[in-house]
């Protein structure tokens, strides 16, 4: 039998129960039982949390670069030693399995890493003057409390995403956690005090799912709160953008995906069907750069759907803590609209070529060949293990059928001829495009995010640097000056 573990809020370094000691459970996807008892945050517990961000951020904000880079490093550390309690925390509330749990806490890691290498980075420029005698300059400065909103998919990389290039830059945070994961993203938080970072630069609040809607206006409306970042689907993510921009605070938005993985009549199947396994199918399709649409030029349709379909069956699905590759969706809704969705395919003259297979909330690689334009899966963001394969003439239906989408976040071109695959990558509408590659490839010095439906603004390096900064103008009169009055 699962035995809960009890969270509360993480406010100024301390743990707080949300006011009236107000509490949700969030429940085993896998069991039915309860996994977290967590509190329940209201409009008041996430005013006191950006509260305690605005009065850490002078101090914060002035704290030297190697100081600031000093204690990021710690707390990637902090975060690598808590790896056992992060494993158990995702498989209990989100039915990871361990290898993806692990594979989260050692690239979120690499994300503090990378981001406490920016701290020395984070340049302005002199720029000629028309003026005699004035120095002007551009310069970077925090931006204030940053407001990172996390989802549940690959919980500790997008929840450390969401926090730790605003704090390289600078800035203090409140997280909000995800309703599906509250443990595992508190556990972000007490990695951050483990390492000693001040009271109140790292806040983190987990809220009930009736009160998402409350908790995420009242930390935009905050005075102090001059950033938001939000990870997740698309229809939030139009709400948040338009909350923020009622206050005119900029959003970095990383959304929904439809990636398409094209595969063009000269590629080596071999190399396209490894990399179409691993796109589609890891942590039960349910990565926001998961191939979704397999692109096949018809010429080698039949031996790609034998290749990946044989691979698919080989894939154990089960119980997240056994020796599988899927594990457990998230929820039973989830499991339900992909099962939705199949039979919509199904019934509109798709071929199961492999899987199909469902148990509560674990379903079998599944993959749907010949599919069509009128079919939902074909537009519909599955956000599980059942993929989509596509049958084109030619290179232009290729591109046609990539960009056949509201989204545009991952791509990716298999081709032996890399200048034609180069040409075909070009006009793909996406941020991210991979030759011979997979659509699933995240490192944190990429500038990450997409286009279109994806969203706007980019996660990783010198780019991101630029999304939790103000470029101010400032310039120094060097002598006497002169004016017409």
């Amino acid at each position: 039998m699962t035995v809960h573990v009890d969270t509360r809020l993480l406010i100024n370094n301390q743990d707080v129960a949300a006011q009236g000691d107000a509490i949700f459970d969030r429940l085993n996807p896998m069991t039915g039982e309860v996994a977290t008892k967590a509190a329940a945050a209201t409009a008041r517990d996430v005013q006191l949390a950006a509260d305690a961000a605005r009065d850490a951020f002078a101090a914060w904000s002035e704290t030297g670069p190697n100081a600031r880079r000093a204690l990021l490093l710690k707390a990637a550390d902090a975060l690598q030693a808590r790896a056992s309690e992060f494993v158990e925390a995702m498989t209990a509330e989100t039915g990871a399995t361990a290898p993806w749990a692990q594979f989260n806490v050692m690239l979120a890691a690499g994300m503090l890493r990378e981001a406490v290498s920016m701290t020395t980075q984070i340049v302005g420029e002199v720029i000629p003057s028309d003026k005699p005698g004035c120095i002007a300059m551009a310069v970077r400065q925090p931006a204030g409390v940053v407001v990172g909103i996390a989802p549940w998919n690959a919980p500790v990389i997008l929840g450390v995403r969401a926090i730790a290039m605003p704090l390289a830059c600078g800035n203090t945070v409140v997280l909000k956690a995800s309703e599906s994961c509250p443990r595992t993203h508190l556990l972000i938080g007490a990695s951050m005090r483990d390492a000693g970072l001040p009271a109140g630069v790292v806040n983190v609040v987990t809220n009930a799912p009736e009160n998402a809607a409350q908790v995420v206006e009242a930390l935009i409306a905050h005075d102090a709160v001059k950033r938001i970042n939000f990870t997740g689907s698309t229809k939030v993510g139009r709400i948040i953008a338009e909350l923020a921009a009622r206050r005119l605070k900029p959003v970095l938005l990383e959304l929904g995906g439809k990636a398409p993985l094209l595969v063009l009549d000269d590629a080596d199947l071999d190399e396209a069907v490894k990399a179409a396994a691993f796109g589609a199918f890891m942590n039960q399709g349910q990565i926001c750069m998961s191939t979704e649409k397999i692109v096949v030029a018809e010429s080698i349709a039949d031996a790609f759907v034998a290749k990946l379909a044989a691979k698919a069956n080989s894939l154990p699905a089960g119980d997240p803590r056994g020796k599988v590759v899927l594990g457990s969706l998230v929820s039973t809704a989830a499991a339900d609209h992909v099962s939705a969705l199949i039979d919509d395919a199904l019934s509109k003259g798709a071929v199961m070529a492999a899987g199909g297979g469902r148990k509560g909330t674990v379903m079998a690689a599944t993959l749907l060949d010949k599919v069509t334009r009128e079919m939902r899966i074909y537009s519909e963001e599955s956000f599980g293990p059942a993929k989509s394969v596509i049958r084109v003439k030619n290179d232009e239906e290729a591109i046609a059928v990539a960009n056949d989408t509201e989204y545009g976040l991952s791509a990716a071109v298999f081709s032996r001829d890399i200048a034609r695959a180069m040409r075909v990558a070009k006009r793909i509408e996406s941020g991210i495009c991979h030759i011979n590659g997979p659509t699933v490839h995240d490192e944190a010095q990429m500038p990450f995010g997409g286009v279109k439906g994806s969203g706007y603004g980019r996660f990783g390096g010198k780019a991101a640097v630029a999304e939790f900064t103000d470029l101010r103008w400032i310039t120094i009169e060097t002598g006497p000056q002169h004016y017409p009055f």
